[in-house]
């Protein structure tokens, strides 16, 4: 079960799913085919896992899947239904033929590129209103990829929360320097200090949890995410694995995206593991989250300087009088140097399409060219090539 009716509250509504005026005004359109609204909380691969409004005071869970037309229209994998997604039911004469019939436009999506050579967006969960962070101040800690972290946040209209866990493990100093840091990487996110053992910052973290309101929890293996979820569900939801004494990472447990709605109101979406954080963000983006490097590369003295051993770069300047950290000036080029690779890639890769798209065409009209032929070198015998 996703959702257990609770005494204190007498119903539960599509609002208390993530409903609101904005999906509604894109479903009006569907609601006259009989069509059903429903949020996916599972991607099972073949099929999805969905919610819908029994029209009792609570939610029935139904197994879907995809009509023919939702996957033909979409363009790439990205516009596919994912988890968190609003989307539209054909329920048939029986569940079992529940189809999807339409993906409503998303008001938030929280995605990066996809793992490996491949150069598609992956989404990682639509219609987020804050992306929580865990990490540690040991083992886990890496302000870099918090960076990358924050630019995606950013890109997917989030709100952004870094949860520091598993303070217990570290000096109250070493959790301290953490948190500052962070601060000063993005003020805007908000930072908190909790430890699921000793049950401290937990209630913090619990307020994000707000009726209608989705929550993607996401981190690395072994910060112990599952352990504070399965704290913030109050029963053993997710297996927590046993904790490495001379690491002090647990073992991964999360093994499938899915989203979970809470008694006491809230929606949560909790992710595997993620290992490794490539970039899918625009160079807009990107000048934002570093808006300090691009204010001191205005000063420099030639506007195509490349920030290397070119003469009067404000940028070296910069970085030679400790005014602007090394490390992070770093991570920009190279998150930078991401970005215009996967450019390149996605545009080479639209090129291969465009002439595999052009020699297709070509070999079409030749064949219809031969066929043509074959008929008018026919005709003079008297016979009638169509009717055999």
């Amino acid at each position: 079960m996703h959702l257990i009716p609770c005494p204190t509250v007498p119903r539960f509504t599509l609002e208390d799913l993530g409903w609101n005026a904005f999906f509604q005004k894109h479903y009006e359109p569907h609601a006259a085919k009989g069509w059903k609204p429903a949020r996916l909380i599972r991607d099972n691969k073949i099929s999805y896992g969905a919610l819908l409004d029994d029209g009792m005071g609570g939610f029935d869970e139904l197994e879907v899947i995809l009509g023919g037309k939702v996957y033909h229209d979409a363009e790439t994998d990205a516009d596919l239904p994912a988890v968190g997604d609003w989307v539209v039911i054909d329920l048939g004469k029986k569940a079992t033929d529940a189809v999807i019939r339409a993906r409503l436009p998303r008001q938030t999506c929280f995605s990066r590129k996809a793992p490996g050579l491949s150069t598609e967006e992956q989404v990682i969960a639509a219609n987020v209103d804050t992306v929580i962070i865990i990490t540690d101040a040991k083992a886990d800690f890496n302000l870099r990829r918090l960076e990358r972290y924050f630019a995606l946040i950013a890109r997917s209209g989030a709100k952004a929360v870094v949860v520091i866990n598993k303070i217990d493990l570290s000096s109250k100093e070493q959790n301290d320097q953490a948190a500052s840091a962070i601060r000063e990487l993005n003020p805007l996110a908000e930072v908190l200090l909790t430890s699921v053992i000793q049950r401290k910052g937990i209630k913090a973290v619990r307020d994000h949890l707000k009726r209608g309101k989705s929550v993607a929890f996401i981190g690395s293996s072994g910060v112990g995410k599952s352990a504070m979820i399965n704290l913030l569900l109050g029963e053993e939801w997710q297996w927590t694995g046993e904790v490495n004494p001379k690491t002090g990472r647990g073992k991964h447990t999360t093994t499938a995206r899915e989203l979970i709605v809470l008694e006491r109101g809230g929606i949560l979406i909790d992710n595997p593991g993620i290992k490794e954080v490539q970039m899918w963000t625009d160079e807009t983006t990107l000048r934002e989250r570093f808006v300090d490097i691009g204010q001191i590369a205005l000063e420099c003295q030639f506007g195509d300087c490349k920030h290397g051993k070119d003469a009067g770069c404000a940028i070296r300047a910069a970085v030679e009088a400790g005014t602007l950290d090394v490390a992070r000036y770093e991570g920009y080029l190279k998150l930078e140097e991401e970005i215009a690779e996967l450019r390149k890639k996605r545009k080479k890769r639209q090129m291969t399409v465009e002439r595999i798209f052009k020699r297709n065409h070509r070999i079409k009209a030749r064949n219809r060219e031969d066929r043509h032929d074959f008929e008018r070198n026919l005709r003079p015998s008297g016979h009638d090539f169509r009717n055999g």
